[in-house]
Parts: C-alpha cells; structure tokens; sequence
C-alpha cells in the first residue's frame, strides 16, 4: 500500500512537470494555435485587428511583469521604462541600421535583458514598497533621457520608425499567401501572435524548471528559500534580466507597428496599466497575462469608440461643465478594477477559470 501511494505521488509530480499536463490541455492548446492563426487572415475590421495587436504587446509585456512580480516576488512599477527601451533599440537597429526583423527584435531583447541585469542588483537591498519606488523612478530617469537623447529619439516631437518586417519570404508588413494579399494589420497580427506563443512556451517552460520553483521560492520566503541553498542574487538578478527582455520585445513590436514613438508615452500610467493588467488577469499565471492583457485592452478601445453614448464623457478637455475625458475615465476604471480585484479575488480571472472548470470536473457533485 506505501508502495503504491509513493508511485501515485511519483506519477502525480511528474505530471505537474509536464507542459501538457492532459489531453484536454493539448486539445485547447492546438485550438488555440489554429485559431491563433486562423483568426489574423480572417479578420478585417481595422478596429478589432487593431485592438487584438495592443492586446497581445501586452500580453508579451504583462508575461515578462508576471515572472519579475507574480512568481518572484519583486514589485516593479518600471515596466514603462523597459517597454520604452525596446522601443528604441528598435529604431535604432530596424530604422537607423535597418537590420532584418530576426536581428533587430532579438537585439532589442538583448539591450533590454542587459539594462534589466544591470538593474537586478537593486532587488538584492530592496524589497516591497522600497523596491517599487526605485523602480519608479526608472520612469522618470527614462523620460529624461527619452527626451534629451534626441538624436535617437527624436526629443519632444518623438521619431518615425521604419523597421523591417520581413523574415525571408514572409513580409509581416504585407503578407502574400498564393494569390491572397493581406492588410499590414492582418499581417502585423500574425506576427504579434508567433511572437506571444513563443514568449509564453518559455515562460511557461521557466516557471516549471528548477529556476522557476526557485523563483517561487523566493517570492513566498527569500530567507528560508536562502537557508536550502537557493542564490537570490542569481535568480532576482535573472528574473528582472529576464523580465526586461520580454518587456524590451514588447516595446519593439509597439514602436514597429505604430511607426512613430514619442518619450511621453512610456509614463507612470503604462507603468500602471501593466500592473493591472496582471492583477485583473491573474498574478503568478501565463494565461493570466493574455486574459488580463485581452481585458485592458478592450477598455480603452471600446470607450473611445462608445464615448458619444457614455454620459459625461468626452473626448477633449474642452467641454463645458462637469465632464471626464476618455482617459481619465480610463484611469479611473483601471484603478477601480485594481481596487476590486486584491479586495475580492486576488488571483484575478485565472482564479474565476480554476473555479469554473473544477466545478464542471465535479459536476453533478459540485455545490
């Protein structure tokens, strides 16, 4: 009988290592790699491909957030600024060197990895609010020199950005298939989709490692995590090296499909809006960040779009009388929603899943 209890424990922590753990999950991973396909060829409505395009940037970005706050411990409110750094390694290698897409966002990830190695120290001293508020000021040492270096930023004004988006015959900036042309956003989408699976396929192959389990380590106890031999300078250093590059991707892919990038975009709210982003999807989950990130993106998109039917809202500030602008009424939900979810669901709409499908393994028994 122990025998046969210590081979079930055995099969089940084998099971708990495994990518795929069910058929099931293989099942729902194929659907969602030919819809995932499927659906940026189909698609052509410029609204919804646009908005799919910002929300899987920030799944890319919220995945890298997610392994540096959701499954190592350590709160950072700079992801703005290593968004913003990828940005401009992008222009700079795409536009200025005008190196092919396989060299230029790999590079980007690489300059973004090393500034976030460089910064990984910090995490060794600081932990909690401490920690937050050096990060923070990342943002606003990076506006700084966003704004002054402007023989590559442009300054103020901000740079066009002009990288190239082909990978031998496939043109992600125009893709032809057999006789069938697809749009730049189609195309772009695509992209933006190839480039999440591969980001989540190695966070999610992280996180279930030994650097992974590591990580969790430290985030639920660095001291005792420290005592069984777990290196916090190697592996907090690592997780912002390895949340900075991420984030350094999702910035290049932003400034590559926008074409134009400004200093002032990469602020104390973008900072926010990725927290909440893996607040609301769901902190220490893969596919929270995409949930969580699909959320945050819809928002925004649809209150610009609706803003004429929403009353008291507008989309200048030079309205008459009481009135918020689409952006404030923007930052007001965001904060409501950060507000609601650590109040009443902590593990945000991953949770809610878990719930939901343990309910209907269960059922008829479930109550």
């Amino acid at each position: 009988m122990p025998r046969l209890r210590n081979l079930h424990m055995t099969l089940r922590y084998e099971d708990d290592l495994r990518l795929f753990r069910s058929r099931q999950s293989r099942l729902a991973i194929a659907v969602l790699l030919v819809l995932g396909i499927w659906l940026p060829l189909s698609l052509r409505s410029a609204f919804w491909l646009g908005l799919l395009v910002d929300a899987g940037i920030f799944a890319i970005g919220a995945i890298g957030l997610n392994l540096l706050t959701g499954y190592t411990g350590q709160v950072s409110l700079g992801q703005a600024f290593f968004i913003g750094v990828g940005a401009y390694a992008a222009v700079f290698f795409g536009s200025h060197e005008q190196l092919p897409l396989a060299i230029w966002l790999p590079a980007a990830a690489v300059v973004g990895g090393v500034i976030g190695g460089l910064v990984g120290p910090f995490a060794l001293r600081l932990r909690g609010n401490y920690l937050a508020v050096v990060s923070l000021g990342l943002v606003f040492l990076g506006l700084h020199v966003f704004h002054n270096w402007t023989q590559l930023t442009g300054g103020p004004g901000g740079t066009s950005v002009s990288a190239p988006l082909a990978v031998g015959p496939l043109n992600f900036g125009g893709l032809h298939i057999g006789s069938t042309v697809y749009n730049r956003d189609q195309s772009f989408l695509l992209l933006v989709v190839l480039v999440l699976m591969v980001v989540a396929l190695v966070a999610k192959n992280i996180v279930r490692s030994r650097p992974g389990r590591a990580m969790q380590a430290i985030r639920d106890r660095d001291l005792a995590a420290e005592v069984l031999g777990v290196s916090l300078a190697r592996y907090k250093i690592g997780a912002f090296a390895v949340s900075s590059a991420i984030a350094a991707v999702a910035g290049g892919l932003f400034a590559a499909h926008q074409q134009f990038v400004q200093p002032d975009a990469w602020n104390l709210a973008l900072s926010i809006q990725y927290i909440a982003i893996i607040i609301i999807g769901g902190i220490g989950t893969i596919y929270g960040s995409m949930v969580g990130a699909l959320f945050i993106a819809m928002i925004p998109a649809l209150i610009d779009r609706y803003s004429k039917h929403i009353p008291l809202v507008s989309k200048s500030a030079s309205a008459t009388g009481f009135h918020l602008t689409v952006f404030q009424l923007n930052q007001i939900i965001f904060g409501a929603l950060i507000i609601f979810f650590l109040v009443l669901e902590p593990l945000g709409l991953a949770a809610l899943w878990r719930r939901i499908k343990a309910y209907a393994i269960a059922w008829p028994f479930s109550y």
